[in-house]
């Protein structure tokens, strides 16, 4: 698992009881394994941890300050918070937001932010300019427009790590029709570094990494 993908510091490879997953350090969120003060970073839970699963590098580095859009209940914003510097992590709906609220309770790195990720000026009053990365985990179609619509707060040698959802984009076309459309869309603001599906632990996803023109 992640093999040849160098880790940042705060995350290594371990040995929990159904084999080696990644893993960070800090308090737990939900019924995740823990090891001591390391919790397991579950790719099937989290589409970042299976970016590095697929042997892709999505930029993630101690001190980073991200954006995150897409954070739902905060389970893969808490890894990236315990991990990252300032992470501010965006979501939409009211619900997940409460959760993503008590995770951010005990991370003074994390900063939750009730906004639509299609309407990047709701927030633009609150995220530094020139992140390091920005992670996208969205359901909604028009993928490619959110990351170009919010590539205005990437520094110019940030990444994206992107994570096409075929079935929230068009949910009756093929799938690498869908993928190949929106990286299409995507190049008019980033170049895309590498790509990989994201099998076998989401299905129909696809992994993207790319750095703003």
């Amino acid at each position: 698992m992640t093999d040849g993908v160098d880790l940042p510091a705060g995350v290594e490879r371990r040995e929990f009881g159904d084999g080696e997953t990644l893993a960070t350090r800090g308090p737990a969120v939900g019924p995740e394994a823990t090891d001591g003060e390391w919790r397991a970073w579950d790719a099937t839970r989290s589409k970042l941890a299976a970016t590095y699963a697929v042997g892709l590098d999505p930029g993630l580095a101690a001190d980073a300050t991200v954006l995150y859009l897409g954070a739902a209940a905060g389970t893969t914003a808490s890894h990236v918070a315990d991990v990252a510097g300032p992470t501010y992590a965006v979501e939409f709906a009211p619900r997940p937001v409460r959760d993503l609220c008590r995770v951010a309770a005990d991370r003074d790195r994390l900063f939750p932010l009730l906004a639509d990720a299609r309407k990047p000026r709701e927030y633009a009053h609150v995220v530094e300019a020139d992140c390091d990365l920005l992670v996208q985990d969205v359901a909604t179609r028009g993928q490619a427009d959110v990351a170009l619509r919010n590539r205005q707060f990437l520094a110019d040698d940030g990444r994206l790590a992107l994570a096409i959802k075929a079935r929230s984009e068009d949910v009756t076309g093929d799938p690498d029709d869908v993928f190949d459309a929106v990286l299409d869309d995507l190049r008019e603001g980033y170049d895309v570094l590498e790509t990989a599906s994201l099998e076998p632990y989401h299905d129909d996803h696809l992994a993207v990494v790319a750095s703003p023109k």
